[in-house]
């Protein structure tokens, strides 16, 4: 078994002409590995390319920049993480990766925001890359827009109503994380990860990694195959919030990250994470629950969910009104 690449040529907008068709190979990949690579996904290649570079300017900011900014000061954990920082494998050592994090920019009189929620307060920015705010707002919008219309190809997977999930793409969370892992250090032990195994909290993970690769998924079978990146494309996973949608129908796969193939480079990974807005609802879909069982999960709203996620992983409290 392997990652299936999935074409959105002619199903980029509602009621395109291979909807159908690409919803149909989603629920597969969503059945089977909760993994795909999407091409013709309508992101210019040199947007990506100045993110890449972006990102490599953003991890050149001076180490006291770094934690003046650092993601502990932040109460929706957006700005610097350093090596170490994070362990997402509570088996194995801190990850091996440094990051910058940033979020949508929500007027500070949006009502999310006046209530606190988490994922709607304001970005860290550093002075030194002052063009960094604008550029990632636009590369945001893009991924939004993009995170938006597999949420619509998912619905149809379900046989859904191809605007199910469209209340819940207003406003949403979501953040945009550029990383870094070093070279794996030579005397690493068998616990020792850029990235170490994890499922992705939210919905949907848009994935864009440079050419050196290193991303693995866990297949079914509990192998692990390597995520080879693939010119022109971008890697979709699924995240927690989808088994709890789809009563465990479709997957939240194992992932990791080791930086064993880059000659000694640094490796570059740009993913943005999709979460529904704050309130919406999660809970079993129409037609996922067979006749005479209860759903597997508890209802609970989408920043409930993902509150308890950051709780678990970093071991802090951070502001929820949950």
């Amino acid at each position: 078994m392997s990652i299936p690449v999935i074409d959105l040529t002619a199903a980029l907008t509602p009621g395109a002409a291979r909807s159908a068709e690409v919803a149909a190979a989603i629920r597969q990949a969503a059945m089977h590995t909760g993994f795909f690579y999407i091409r013709n996904h309508g992101v210019a290649a040199e947007q990506v390319a100045r993110q890449f570079a972006l990102a490599a300017e953003l991890m050149a900011v001076p180490e006291s920049s770094k934690q003046v900014l650092s993601v502990l000061n932040s109460a929706d954990m957006r700005g610097y993480e350093t090596t170490g920082a994070q362990t997402l494998d509570a088996n194995a050592h801190p990850d091996v990766k440094e990051s910058f994090q940033c979020g949508m920019e929500y007027p500070a009189e949006h009502p999310y925001a006046l209530a606190g929620y988490h994922g709607y307060g304001p970005s860290q920015w550093p002075a030194e890359v002052p063009h960094a705010k604008a550029q990632c707002a636009q590369y945001s919008a893009e991924m939004l827009r993009l995170s938006c219309r597999l949420m619509q190809l998912i619905a149809l997977s379900l046989g859904l109503d191809e605007h199910h999930f469209d209340a819940d793409c207003i406003d949403p969370m979501v953040s945009l994380r550029m990383i870094r892992y070093p070279m794996h250090p030579a005397d690493a032990d068998e616990r020792t990860f850029g990235a170490g195994a994890h499922t992705d909290w939210g919905a949907v993970t848009i994935l864009a990694q440079d050419q050196h690769g290193g991303l693995e998924v866990r297949l079914p079978n509990g192998s692990w195959a390597p995520a080879t990146p693939i010119e022109g494309t971008f890697v979709v996973n699924l995240g927690d919030m989808i088994p709890r949608w789809t009563n465990d129908l479709y997957l939240s796969t194992l992932h990791r990250v080791r930086n064993v193939h880059s000659g000694g480079q640094p490796r570059y990974s740009i993913p943005f994470f999709f979460e529904p807005h704050f309130l919406a609802r999660i809970e079993a879909l129409p037609g996922t629950v067979p006749a005479g069982e209860q759903p597997r999960y508890a209802s609970c709203t989408s920043g409930e969910h993902l509150v308890e996620m950051y709780h678990r992983t970093y071991g802090v409290q951070q502001a929820a009104n949950a």
